[in-house]
């Protein structure tokens, strides 16, 4: 499905490839887009060959264009796999966990991913352990089981994690985690690939919520699951088959026609975030400010080192606690309150009004996605809630 004239140019940026790559040939008169394909059947008479088309929930050519451009954006050996949401890509590589095994994973971390995993520990006796991912030593210690456990089947990173930002040394947990015989997966969705490649550290699967940045206009629920191994990728193919969690054909056309603008709104979501961590540090309302942009963020440094820029969500703290962060959630008119992240649209909200969201996340931290507008417009929004919140305040 792969485009000829993009094939033959492997090293093209991974800007010309989010726009490129999954084209159908390039021969005269043929279309420009791949087209959505409708149907859940194939004709198939007698035994079907490898590869050959039989039901649409095993394989359909409507998702081909889609996993050949994701997985050339995370320089993948194979395509990605793309499933119903983030959660059921998330759940197929927790399966590579074996009952009664052990996860190490990020006690922050994303909020359902962390509800499964609690569940995989009552139904399946999975050990989890939690850990402050940007320590990397205790990190590593707790994979090689040194406190007299064995050691981990698989390390779960989230890199900037979900909320609170932390930044792991991904090269440090990838090489750690091997020599300890763990796998390591990576939740790759608030860096995307423009940002941060995860292969080239050597992760063994990388998943993301497309319904996010991938996708990017809030308006598809989608998720991909990528492995650069052969095994492991038939394993997350064989779940996605048995499990069912797997994606309409629209919706997959649709996450594509996003993929299509990611490198221009990631740029500029970049961009309008760094500007605003900046200007907020300075403002008398706001008693924190975490992006891995500002030079005295603890996860500055790792970012610059291992990232294409430093994301487009910040982690603020109003001063006066929680009933200041819920005021500016309120006092807001051009940033949408919402529970999602990564679209067009900049949003807003203080996680830890969720009962699941781990506890030691701060309960007057309000999560920032920021999105594409104009920047003095985000500020001065942004400049006006807070001044209400503290003249609520005082």
């Amino acid at each position: 499905m792969l485009d000829d004239h993009t094939a033959a140019h492997p090293s093209v940026a991974p800007a010309t490839l989010a726009v490129t790559a999954g084209r159908p040939p390039r021969t005269p008169g043929a279309p420009l887009n791949p087209p959505v394909v409708l149907t859940s059947t194939f004709v198939s008479a007698g035994v079907p060959g490898p590869g050959d088309p039989l039901y649409g929930r095993i394989d359909t050519e409507a998702w081909h264009p889609f996993e050949e451009t994701l997985g050339r954006l995370e320089g993948s050996t194979h395509p990605a796999l793309v499933f119903a949401s983030g959660m059921a890509a998330i759940a197929a590589a927790l399966s590579l966990v074996p009952p009664g095994g052990r996860l190490v994973m990020p006690r922050h971390a994303y909020q359902v991913s962390l509800g499964y995993a609690r569940d995989l520990a009552e139904r399946s006796g999975v050990e989890v352990q939690l850990v402050d991912i940007d320590r990397t030593e205790e990190v590593l210690a707790a994979v090689r089981g040194d406190a007299g456990g064995r050691a981990a089947d698989l390390l779960w990173v989230e890199s900037p994690t979900n909320p609170m930002l932390e930044v792991a040394d991904l090269p440090a947990l990838v090489a750690g985690a091997h020599d300890a015989g763990a796998l390591v997966a990576v939740d790759n969705t608030f860096a995307t690939p423009l940002v941060q490649r995860p292969f080239e550290h050597g992760a063994d699967v990388v998943v993301h919520s497309v319904t996010k940045y991938l996708a990017g206009h809030s308006d598809v629920v989608l998720g991909a699951a990528l492995a650069d191994d052969d095994d492991l990728h038939a394993r997350l193919h064989a779940y996605r088959t048995m499990h069912g969690g797997i994606a309409g054909p629209f919706e997959v056309w649709l996450a594509l026609r996003g993929v299509r603008t990611l490198a221009l709104r990631v740029e500029r979501a970049q961009a309008n975030a760094a500007e605003l961590a900046r200007r907020l540090a300075d403002h008398p309302g706001v008693a924190l400010v975490r992006h891995p942009s500002l030079p005295d963020d603890p996860g500055h440094a790792r970012a610059t080192a291992q990232m294409n820029g430093y994301g487009a969500i910040l982690g603020v703290v109003p001063r006066g606690g929680v009933a200041a962060a819920d005021a500016v959630v309120d006092a807001v008119r051009l940033w949408v309150p919402a529970t999602s992240l990564g679209g067009v649209d900049s949003m807003l909200e203080r996680r830890r009004r969720f009962a699941t969201e781990s506890p030691t996340v701060p309960e007057d931290l309000l999560r920032l996605s920021v999105g594409i507008e104009d920047v003095e417009d985000l500020w001065a929004d942004l400049d006006q809630a807070l001044t209400a919140a503290q003249r609520a305040e005082g």
